[in-house]
């Protein structure tokens, strides 16, 4: 091999293509955009109107709304985000802002289920009037809002992850909605004003699961640790099975700059050959990284495999 010309360091990305040159997607910017709307609204309405009902189980959708009210505004930003070009100083884009965002949205969203946790138990022991009437009224339309924004986000569901997971969020919501009219109806046949409270936690429970999931998820991009649905020593394996002229893989680090984008660097010990082949076997470990683990970003450091164990 002739190591006077040879990279010591090969991008995958470098000869691939970059993967994260999107069209601006107008028609799912349109739809995100008119849902987060509609979401947004609803979720005013159902705080004010759960203050003046005085429904628990009102504010508690609200509080959910808001979880997907987020969600919704991160897909919209990461199609942004995933548009603008990267500079020097910000070599992987505004990726990460996403992180801190649900980092932050995390904390808020603890803080709204302490509350309703702890109004909920208060009225469990000591139930209150609620104007069942009027909390099914907004609770009809809450419904109605959710099943228009998922038949929206429907039509575009398919064109990716993150549409698709912002789609399913608004199935959740939809979920909660129905509760919450199928709850009203009950008190206003049996006045028994105690399943507004309950409904309520009910509602927290899974706010606060969804919220530990955020918290959990965004503190491990953060710290740079490998996706919890990829194993080291698997993507070893894997790359010496079906590259017989790789030798050995070493120094394998992969982490996540933000959701479902990985990055990759490692040692690939091959035998000494020209630079051209070494650069086709290189080239053919970073499309099986792409298409078999999506990790698009691969740093590889060439090395000779004499020499590895020398």
């Amino acid at each position: 091999m002739d190591h006077a010309h040879c990279p010591k360091y090969i991008h995958a990305h470098d000869y691939l293509g970059h993967p994260h040159e999107h069209t601006h997607r107008p028609q799912a910017k349109r739809q995100l955009m008119l849902s987060i709307g509609l979401t947004g609204v609803m979720m005013v309405v159902e705080v004010v109107a759960g203050i003046l009902t005085n429904s628990l189980a009102l504010i508690s959708d609200a509080g959910h709304m808001l979880t997907h009210f987020f969600a919704l505004a991160v897909s919209l930003g990461a199609i942004y985000l995933a548009a603008r070009p990267t500079g020097r100083h910000l070599s992987f884009g505004l990726y990460r802002a996403e992180v801190l965002a649900a980092l932050f949205n995390g904390v808020t969203l603890l803080l709204i289920t302490a509350y309703i946790f702890w109004e909920g138990y208060q009225r469990i022991l000591a139930p209150e009037p609620v104007l069942s009437r009027q909390m099914l009224a907004v609770a009809v339309i809450g419904l109605l809002v959710n099943l228009v924004c998922a038949w929206i986000l429907s039509q575009v569901s398919s064109e990716g992850l993150n549409l698709r997971s912002a789609f399913l969020h608004m199935i959740g919501d939809t979920v909660s909605s129905v509760g919450i009219v199928s709850g009203a109806i009950i008190i206003m046949l049996t006045g028994w004003n105690i399943v507004d409270p309950i409904l309520s936690i009910l509602i927290a429970a899974v706010i606060l699961v969804w919220a530990a999931g955020l918290l959990r998820d965004s503190v491990r991009v953060l710290l740079e640790t490998t996706p919890r649905h990829l194993k080291v020593e698997e993507v070893e394996r894997f790359i010496l099975a079906q590259v017989p002229e790789v030798k050995h893989v070493h120094d394998v680090h992969i982490w996540e700059i933000t959701s479902r984008m990985y990055t990759m660097t490692a040692h690939v010990a091959l035998e000494d050959r020209a630079v051209s082949e070494a650069q086709r076997v290189l080239e053919e470990v970073a499309d099986l990284l792409s298409h078999h683990f999506d990790i698009e970003h691969a740093t590889l450091q060439l090395e000779v495999a004499s020499k590895v164990h020398a």
